[in-house]
């Protein structure tokens, strides 16, 4: 089962400040940017930085933006990185990648086990996940925002569930490897119980159990 990839609104304005002019945007709270493209020319932008700020916090990597320029014009487009100060964790740049029609894109999704185990709610096994993306091809309108997978087939502590075992959408490549292990659960641990202690010692040689006090 797959969550379609669903598209979100962001505004932005032309930018005419470059280089150390930037830093005038940044305390008016806003966050320079740039979308690029194969083949199409650049255009520096400037973002509202809260504005921007909570969408990365919400939506996936792969989520498209349908980004308004100015109001009017508008652009379809991915988040392809973003810089950050490492001090004061606040936003420094956002690039942002243009996607054109027909063109096919290579994105990471995020996979979400579903269901059941046997082996984890009968057996006491632990599930355990390999793997939470994979790496797929589509064109834009066909990208997955994720792509669930069903853990019941796990009955026992011998089987696993590979990439190959998951169904891709139609119109999605998948680009990971094949044969990777999704999931698989492991047997719980047999903890080793020390032997019991005998109910009674044998008493040392040459002494009674029972002896008595010699009379003085």
């Amino acid at each position: 089962m797959l969550t379609q990839s669903s598209a979100v609104v962001l505004d932005a304005a032309r930018r005419t400040e470059i280089g150390k002019g930037v830093s005038h945007l940044r305390k008016s709270g806003r966050v320079p940017a740039v979308v690029f493209g194969h083949g199409l020319d650049s255009i520096p932008v400037s973002l509202e930085a809260h504005e921007f700020d909570h969408i990365r916090r919400t939506v996936h990597s792969n989520t498209i933006i349908e980004l308004k320029i100015d109001g009017k014009d508008q652009h379809r487009v991915m988040v392809h990185g973003i810089q950050i100060d490492p001090r004061t964790r606040r936003l420094l740049h956002v690039d942002l990648f243009e996607l054109k029609s027909g063109e096919e894109v290579t994105v990471e999704v995020p996979l979400h086990a579903v269901g059941e185990s046997f082996a984890v709610a009968r057996l006491g096994g632990t599930l355990l996940h390999n793997i939470d993306h994979i790496r797929v091809r589509s064109l834009p309108e066909n990208l997955p925002e994720s792509l669930e997978y069903s853990i019941e087939s796990l009955k026992d502590f011998d089987v696993a569930i590979h990439l190959r075992d998951i169904p891709m959408p139609e119109g999605v490549t998948l680009l990971s490897d094949a044969d990777e292990v999704v999931a698989k659960v492991a047997a719980p641990k047999v903890e080793e119980v020390a032997p019991v202690a005998e109910a009674a010692e044998a008493a040392p040689e040459g002494e009674s159990a029972a002896e008595e006090k010699p009379e003085e």
